[in-house]
């Protein structure tokens, strides 16, 4: 068979129905039609779009090398895809997984923060089908374990964001989010002070384009608290990586999750922060490569 490998930063879109009626973005880089086996599918984070991913992906492509597909695609409301429906909850995060791998034929995922949550909650009910992957990571996944997360910033987040509010629904969401960074210690009507002056940066108008969809996304993973028992059926090849200069929640529900999972790794990459999946941090795209094609 030919191989077709996308042209250096360009990628093969293409829009994949769903089973609601709506539809998903996807964007293949590599070689757009390599086999299922060779294609990993990445699952973004919140507030993100398939674009954002852009470098990790053809990164990804180049370190696994020939041969290889790494397709993203534009959760619900963002991109090129349907806004979320008015049921929208883990379930459908869930079947449009399912709906992308059968586009696809991949048989690898990788999910990102958020993404990460969608990624472990779908193979969970993956197992013993036809749609267990063959290979999954995921990197600092943001999942709510026994009530590890306080949601208890949500309700004003989401008043906030409903009220057109965006400094002081991003004060909140860096509090909520990032409960012992520095920021976090500032008083919110000083933070959204400073939020309302870099929220005209490109990437802030983008989480204003947002936001509206990342309480429903934030709502569907953190309302949510899931058990670490509800994990242990992943596979044992499962990789579970982390920043070292992430969020220390990230680590703890990393080292919760690989307890839990017999067989799983655990992975601390010393130099990298949360944000280092979409900047395509080096270290990171190496042993990730390292992971699937070993």
């Amino acid at each position: 068979m030919k191989e077709t490998r996308a042209r250096e930063g360009t990628a093969k879109q293409q829009v994949i129905p769903t089973h609601d009626g709506g539809r998903l973005a996807v964007y293949s880089y590599g070689t757009v039609d390599a086999p299922g086996e060779r294609r990993v599918v990445v699952i973004g984070g919140a507030f993100l779009t398939a674009s954002i991913y852009r470098p990790f992906s053809e990164a990804l492509s180049k370190g696994l090398g020939d041969g290889w597909a790494v397709d993203v695609y534009d959760r619900r409301g963002r991109g090129d895809s349907t806004p979320q429906p008015a049921d929208y909850s883990m379930a459908t995060e869930i079947a449009d997984v399912r709906t992308i791998m059968d586009a696809t034929g991949a048989r690898n995922l990788f999910g990102h923060s958020l993404g990460g949550s969608v990624a472990l909650n779908a193979v969970q009910e993956f197992i013993g089908t036809a749609h267990q992957p063959d290979k999954l990571a995921v990197y600092d996944a943001a999942v709510n374990i026994d009530g590890s997360v306080d949601t208890s910033w949500l309700d004003g987040f989401e008043r906030s964001v409903n009220e057109g509010n965006v400094p002081h629904a991003l004060a909140k969401l860096k509090k909520g989010m990032q409960p012992n960074a520095a920021l976090a210690r500032i008083p919110e009507p000083v933070l959204a002070g400073l939020m309302a002056l870099v929220s005209r940066t490109k990437v802030n108008r983008l989480f204003k384009e947002l936001m509206p969809s990342g309480v429903g996304e934030l709502k569907a993973v953190f309302d949510e608290a899931d058990h670490v028992r509800d994990f242990s059926v992943l596979p044992p090849n499962t990789r579970f990586m982390v920043g070292a200069k992430s969020p220390r929640y990230y680590k703890v529900t990393a080292e919760l999750l690989h307890r839990a999972v017999p067989g799983s790794a655990l992975q601390v990459s010393p130099k990298c922060v949360h944000a280092s999946i979409p900047a395509a941090v080096k270290e990171l795209v190496e042993d990730i490569s390292a992971y699937y094609k070993g």
